[in-house]
């Protein structure tokens, strides 16, 4: 049961890779040339965190989780595979430490700290919307 729940938040964290991909075109093709840098960085964080909490109550049911430790654990999966691949992805592209840190930050509007941690709390939060918790 373990590996099949694990497989499935796996599954739809795949999916919420592609739409974070999405948002982030997004951004950097019309939001940032329309509201500059700041703003976008801002909306375009509100956004994903938006998807993110979206597709988390969608899935619940899918996933077939009741118990609150299951909703964090899901959610703890889901951050750690964002950092791997966040850091992982970023050392592949050849950026340094200190511009891979730079992005936890609040510097200049960007808001991906509150993603993350958005990210972690998705399941949870999605349960208390459809009254499970």
């Amino acid at each position: 049961m373990l590996s099949v729940v694990a497989l499935k938040a796996f599954t739809i964290w795949v999916g919420i890779l592609v739409l974070a991909i999405a948002n982030g075109a997004l951004r950097e093709a019309v939001l940032m040339p329309r509201l500059g840098i700041p703003a976008a960085l801002v909306l375009s964080g509100l956004l994903l965190s938006a998807l993110i909490i979206g597709v988390a109550y969608l899935s619940l049911p899918w996933l077939q989780i009741r118990r609150p430790m299951q909703f964090w654990a899901v959610g703890f999966g889901w951050l750690a595979l964002t950092l791997v691949f966040e850091f992982a992805f970023g050392l592949w592209q050849g950026k340094s430490w200190p511009v891979l840190l730079e992005a936890y930050t609040f510097k200049g509007g960007n808001i991906w700290p509150v993603v993350l941690a958005v990210t972690l709390l998705a399941p949870y939060i999605a349960a208390q919307l459809r009254g499970w918790g």
